[in-house]
């Protein structure tokens, strides 16, 4: 079937699709190099792309890394104004 998907059309990426990318490759690396230095500038990035549409400030977004057992949890907390 891959043969087949080379053939079709290819449709444009949407953002949401670009992000999960970025963060699947993010969290792989993390995995191979042993600790989680991507989180300030997946903060960064994060709020930068919250502030198009809500404007909340710097400290509104937190970004933290944890385990459950053999799970690795991304954890995203952002707080948007009333």
């Amino acid at each position: 079937m891959a043969l087949l998907d080379y053939f079709r059309l290819r449709k444009a990426k949407g953002s949401a699709a670009i992000a999960k990318e970025r963060l699947q490759i993010l969290v792989a690396h993390d995995r191979r190099a042993g600790g989680p230095t991507y989180l300030p500038q997946l903060k960064h990035d994060l709020l930068k792309v919250i502030q198009k549409y809500v404007a909340v400030d710097g400290d509104a977004v937190s970004v933290s890394v944890g385990k459950d057992g053999s799970q690795d949890i991304l954890e995203l907390n952002i707080i948007l104004p009333d």
